[in-house]
């Protein structure tokens, strides 16, 4: 919470300076915050804020980002859709919020295609498996194995509902129990993994990227379908005998769908240069993942197919849980 509190703080010692070179009326005149579905710490937050320090070159005015955490995306949700759709409230989605949890949970109180519009994609990566390196397990199929030996579930951090997902389509493909161990973000995850309180945890591969590089964590699985460049000795689910096992992890920004189409095409302007500029596409070449260079209707279209293949995935968990 200090993290979004000296945010706000900036914003206003920095709105008055910045603010004074836009016309009145125009849009923007003043700050505008980004809302993270995330604790701090993790690949969604940690590109959000690097992406609102490029925006707010672009829009001249700040660009805060604010974290609220917790039940799965939707107190982030409510926290939007509780503010005016004048534009100075975007949300930071994931795929969890506006693909998976249509999918997942029984009487979501938003409607991802009618309450918000998009803006402009993000980025996204494949899923992960990660273990803690001194654990002594090489490979999926070593975790996997242990846990059936020692006739006990799988313990799997995770941090949302479509890592819920993943986890439990794991289990069922591998024919394992699996226990799906909620978390707000990917930072106490991989404290607990270190610590040895989690088999295994399944993220974005940005979050444990570091870890993984320099040996304190080892990704044993990723979700796409091609290894990933940053990642060249993670070997794919297919690749491991799971052919339809493909996800991938995704971030879009949202604003309320009554949101004036002017401002929304000005912010998905902003985004889509930021999301260009040198800066960004250095930071890309050093991590994990790709751009989703996708805004507006065309960003709606993807959405739309990655709920659909969602629930596919999900049936097929189900029908695989209940035969």
């Amino acid at each position: 919470m200090r993290i979004a509190i000296s945010g706000v703080i900036m914003a206003t010692l920095l709105t008055s300076g910045m603010a004074a070179a836009q016309p009145a009326g125009e849009f923007p005149s003043r700050a505008i915050r980004v809302v993270v579905p995330f604790s701090p710490g993790g690949g969604s937050d940690d590109s959000t804020r690097f992406n609102a320090e490029e925006f707010q070159k672009i829009l001249k005015v700040p660009v805060v980002v604010e974290n609220r955490p917790g039940a799965s995306g939707v107190i982030a949700i409510n926290e939007v859709k509780n503010s005016p759709a004048d534009g100075y409230t975007v949300l930071m989605a994931t795929n969890s919020l506006m693909a998976v949890n249509p999918v997942t949970m029984k009487d979501l109180p938003y409607d991802p295609f009618k309450d918000f519009k998009p803006v402009h994609g993000s980025g996204g990566t494949g899923a992960v498996f990660t273990v803690n390196a001194d654990s002594g397990l090489a490979t999926l199929k070593d975790v996997v194995e242990k846990a059936k030996k020692e006739g006990r579930p799988l313990q799997i951090g995770t941090y949302s509902e479509g890592y819920q997902l993943l986890a439990t389509w794991l289990g069922n493909e591998a024919s394992v129990e699996v226990t799906s161990v909620p978390y707000r973000g990917p930072s106490n995850i991989i404290t607990d993994l270190i610590g040895g309180r989690l088999d295994l945890m399944v993220s974005d591969a940005t979050s444990p990227f570091e870890l993984i590089r320099t040996g304190k964590l080892k990704g044993l699985a990723i979700t796409s379908d091609k290894r990933d460049p940053k990642l060249p000795e993670v070997p794919t689910m297919k690749e491991l005998g799971y052919p339809e096992f493909e996800s991938y992890v995704w971030s879009s920004y949202y604003v309320l769908a009554d949101t004036p189409d002017d401002v929304t095409k000005k912010l998905a302007t902003a985004i889509g240069q930021g999301l260009k500029t040198e800066a960004s596409a250095q930071r890309r070449d050093r991590l994990p993942g790709f751009l989703i260079d996708r805004a507006l209707d065309s960003m709606g279209e993807f959405q739309r197919q990655e709920f659909e293949r969602f629930k596919k995935v999900a049936e097929q968990a189900r029908g695989k849980a209940n035969p």
